[in-house]
C-alpha cells in the first residue's frame, strides 16, 4: 500500500509575517527535511483594512476564535488604516530570496492581500490581469525570474484570475478548496493553468472550535490522509510560523512516524503536467468551507475526463 503524499503550501500575507514567520518556517522545515511552497504577498500591507468584513456571515466567531490581534499584532491590524501599508516585497527581498536560497519553492500569492480577496468580483478582466501583473513584475524584482505558480489570497478566484494565470504562462497554481487536481472551467470557458486544490481544513479554521481541541488538531488532520491520494495542507507565515511554530514541527514529527510522505507541489505538478490529457475538467465553483466566513472558490463537478 503506497503512503499518504503531504504538500505544504505556505500563505505569507502580511509584512510581520515575512518579516517574522517566513524565516522561522524556512529553518524549521530545512531541518526537518520538509519541502514546502512559500507564496508571498509582494505590495502593500493594508491588513487593517479587512475591518470591512465585519458584515460577513461568521466573520465574528472567527475573530473570537483565533485571537487575532495576537496572532497578526496591533500593528499590523492598522497598516492601511491608522497607518500606510508597508510595502512588503521591499521591506523584505532578501528574507524571501533566502527561501529560495534554502531550496524552496516560491510563487505568488497577490500584490495586494485585502483589496484581492474583497474586491476581485467587482473587478473588469483588465484590472485583474493589471492586478495580478503588479505581484509578477515585484516578484520578478525580488526573485530575478518568473513567477511558475500562485494561490490566490483568501482562496478568491475566477474567470478573470484564470485567464490572468493563462496568460503569464504559469505551471500550475493552488487557488481552490477542493479533493483532487484539475483543470478549471468556468461557464463554457475552459483555462491551461493546472489547479492543484486544498484539500485540508486550515489550523485557523479549527482552532478555538470545542469539537477539535488544541491537543488532537494533528490527529484530526492525519485522519484524513489517504493512502496513495496527494493533499494539501495550507498554513500560514502569521500562525504555523509564529504562535503556532512549535504545534507545527509536533505535526510534522507525528506526520513522518505514521509514514506520511512529504511531497513537493511543484514535482507533483511536473508529473500531472506530463499526462495532461489524464486529468479531469471540472468547474470552478463559489461556496462555503467550514469554519471560514465568506465564499470561496471551490471544485465543482467533473465535465469530462480529459483536458481540452
Amino acid at each position: 500500500m503506497s503512503a499518504p503524499k503531504l504538500a505544504i503550501k505556505i500563505d505569507v500575507d502580511t509584512d510581520r509575517g515575512t518579516r517574522e514567520g517566513v524565516p522561522a518556517l524556512r529553518d524549521l522545515l530545512r531541518k526537518k527535511g520538509v519541502p514546502a511552497t512559500f507564496l508571498f504577498s509582494l505590495g502593500p500591507d493594508n491588513t487593517g483594512r479587512a475591518i470591512r468584513r465585519i458584515f460577513r456571515p461568521g466573520f465574528f466567531r472567527k475573530v473570537s476564535r483565533t485571537s487575532v490581534v495576537s496572532v497578526y499584532g496591533l500593528r499590523t491590524l492598522m497598516n492601511g488604516v491608522l497607518l500606510p501599508g508597508p510595502d512588503i516585497a521591499r521591506r523584505n527581498a532578501a528574507v524571501m530570496r533566502s527561501v529560495a536560497d534554502a531550496g524552496f519553492e516560491t510563487g505568488i500569492h497577490c500584490w495586494d492581500h485585502v483589496f484581492w480577496q474583497d474586491r476581485l468580483f467587482a473587478l473588469s478582466e483588465a484590472c485583474v490581469l493589471e492586478e495580478f501583473g503588479k505581484a509578477r513584475r515585484a516578484y520578478e524584482e525580488v526573485f530575478g525570474r518568473p513567477a511558475r505558480t500562485a494561490g490566490a489570497a483568501g482562496w478568491q478566484a475566477n474567470a478573470a484570475s484564470l485567464a490572468a494565470y493563462d496568460a503569464a504562462g504559469l505551471d500550475y497554481a493552488t487557488d481552490v478548496r477542493g479533493g483532487a487536481p484539475f483543470f478549471p472551467a468556468v461557464g463554457a470557458r475552459r483555462f491551461r493553468t493546472l489547479q492543484i486544490p486544498t484539500t485540508l481544513p486550515t489550523l485557523d479554521e479549527l482552532m478555538g472550535r470545542p469539537e477539535y481541541p488544541l491537543g488532537k488538531l494533528a490527529d484530526t488532520l492525519l485522519a484524513r490522509l489517504e493512502p496513495g491520494k496527494l493533499d494539501v495542507f495550507t498554513i500560514h507565515a502569521e500562525i504555523e510560523g509564529m504562535s503556532m511554530l512549535d504545534w507545527f514541527g509536533q505535526f510534522i514529527d507525528r506526520a513522518k512516524e505514521r509514514g506520511v510522505a512529504f511531497v513537493s507541489l511543484a514535482d507533483e505538478a511536473a508529473a500531472l503536467n506530463a499526462r495532461r490529457d489524464a486529468v479531469p475538467v471540472a468547474r470552478l465553483d463559489q461556496g462555503e468551507v467550514d469554519g471560514r466566513s465568506g465564499t470561496l472558490a471551490v471544485q465543482g463537478a467533473r465535465i469530462e475526463e480529459r483536458a481540452a
